[in-house]
């Protein structure tokens, strides 16, 4: 029997909320902090065993202006550093469909999209009709996901599946009707990059979850079943927190939104 594979995985910082996000607005239930608490738009790349695996694709300049975002750069620009052409990328993972994780489709032509049936059916379904749930997607980018279902270029999933050897999707929920998470076998073990099943390692620490929720008890589970995929606390990567470009090696002394997180922490 082969070795699994062990994979490079590189989370890009392309955009941040800026300082004038509080703490208030990262917490379901009340923080009595007025401090600031930004936070980090990152999309994610996993190398290694001849396959590059893009999971989720960012948001554009346009969005960024229209949420008021502070936008860094565009998402395939950050790949391009690495060594990965957009153009070619033959698998990107969308853990959900809200507007950070699934703008610039038009960029992966090459791509076939990994999604899980219940994310298409949340983001297209009754519940859209209520703007509480439906203000974190974008109906141009759900457009483009369904013209991309026609086109036979997205492989949907129902729970867990394996997608490469080392490399596991798993259905959460909670923050959208079907997030997944993404479970990668690295040097230093298994490690799961939780997307927003936890914005912030605060989250899952205090049992308090992010205040954009569809379910609150799918999402305190997905905390729970974060934990049981990694291999250890420092092996659970959120999907939100600036704390990870402060604990993980950077890929390049000179290049700060960049870190590997395959690699141990070094604080």
């Amino acid at each position: 029997m082969s070795e699994t594979p062990a994979y490079k995985v590189f989370a890009l910082r392309y955009a941040t909320s800026g300082p004038q996000r509080t703490r208030r607005e990262n917490f379901i239930f009340a923080d009595a902090h007025d401090a600031p608490g930004p936070i980090d738009y990152f999309v994610w790349a996993i190398v290694g065993d001849g396959r590059v695996i893009v999971v989720d694709t960012g948001f554009t300049p346009a969005a960024a202006a229209a949420r008021k975002r502070e936008f860094l750069r565009e998402p395939t620009a950050l790949l391009g550093l690495i060594g990965i052409a957009a153009d070619q990328v033959r698998d990107v993972v969308v853990t959900h469909m809200h507007y950070d994780h699934v703008g610039n489709l038009d960029a992966f032509p090459a791509a076939t999209f990994h999604l899980q049936d219940d994310e298409m059916a949340y983001a297209t379904g009754r519940y859209m009709t209520h703007r509480a749930l439906s203000q974190p997607f974008d109906v141009e980018d759900v457009i483009g996901m369904v013209r991309r279902v026609y086109a036979g270029r997205v492989r949907f999933h129902a729970g867990s599946a394996e997608i490469a050897p080392g490399i596991t999707l798993h259905r959460v929920g909670g923050h959208s009707g079907g997030l997944q998470i993404v479970r990668v076998n690295t040097t230093r073990g298994r490690i799961v990059l939780a997307s927003d099943a936890m914005h912030l390692t605060e989250n899952r620490i205090a049992g308090n979850p992010f205040p954009i929720v569809l379910h609150v008890g799918e999402m305190l589970e997905g905390h729970r079943l974060c934990e049981e995929l990694a291999d250890g606390e420092d092996h659970i990567i959120p999907g939100h927190d600036p704390e990870v470009l402060k604990r993980w090696p950077r890929w390049r002394a000179d290049e700060p939104d960049i870190v590997r997180v395959d690699l141990a922490p070094i604080s």
